[in-house]
């Protein structure tokens, strides 16, 4: 009768059988077939293909999960840099700038004159340097969910209006100025030119005298040219002009 030997290689781990006779088991030299479940290598238990297959399929749906936080971000993302670029087509952005440097720049010049420039404090974006009577006034410009506005703690007022570009911001304060010095009597004005902002302001609205925006550098004639339109016209497609430089007016749509 037959008999069978087993043979362990020593290069491998796999096991092979030899052929002894003529009882109908496997040719020398093939493998024999694994049995079902985990395999065993050097008492170590090596993991299916299916739980891979599992653990992909859990991070698909944890990615898909995490989809709309992802457009969201990509959107204010695309919203902050929208407004960055206004801001520095605006001529009267500084960059990075202390508040010493800014009073320095502001010292010889008209009250109501400003600059924005980056914040030195962490916790906020941008700040806003205006000359007044008494000095050089900052305001700290905040960036939250989108929209712009100035520090509400600082100014003790929670609900201060809130702006989708920095350059929006400053444009509203600085011709809400020139609505009401159109309309104010001189015993107001003489108020706003000692404390640099109306004594009669409501808890829900940041009076400013800004007047005069103090340019980094000498504005390209172009870019002159498009604020005066924008100060008097209000649709541009109206206007006799090529569709190419309706697009430059719509790329910085402000009047300051």
């Amino acid at each position: 009768m037959g008999h069978t030997q087993c043979i362990s290689r020593s290069a491998g781990t796999e096991q092979v059988l030899v052929q002894r006779g003529n009882c109908g088991l496997d040719a020398p030299g093939q493998p024999l077939p694994e049995p079902p479940g985990p395999r065993v290598l050097h008492g170590q238990e090596i993991v299916p293909n299916i739980q891979r297959e599992k653990s992909h399929i859990a991070i698909q749906v944890k990615d898909r999960e995490l989809e709309p936080n992802r457009e969201e971000s990509s959107e204010d993302a695309k919203r902050l840099q929208k407004a960055m670029t206004h801001l520095n087509e605006s001529g009267w952005y500084w960059g990075s700038l202390t508040a010493a440097e800014a009073k320095e720049l502001l010292n010889g010049a008209l009250d109501g004159s400003f600059l924005l420039r980056d914040s030195s404090n962490p916790g906020y974006l941008l700040t806003l340097s205006v000359k007044t009577s008494l000095g050089t006034t900052h305001l700290r410009v905040e960036y939250s969910e989108g929209q712009f506005g100035f520090d509400s703690m600082v100014m003790a007022r929670p609900h201060l209006r809130q702006f989708k570009g920095a350059v929006d911001l400053v444009q509203y304060y600085a011709l809400a100025y020139r609505r009401q010095a159109a309309h104010r009597d001189p015993e107001t004005d003489r108020n706003v030119q000692n404390t640099g902002t109306p004594q009669a302001a409501s808890e829900t609205t940041l009076q400013l005298k800004l007047t005069r925006p103090r340019h980094k550098t000498t504005c390209s004639l172009q870019h002159l040219c498009r604020v005066v339109i924008n100060q008097h016209s209000r649709n541009h497609r109206d206007l006799p002009l090529p569709g190419r430089l309706k697009d430059f007016l719509l790329e910085y749509p402000f009047v300051l």
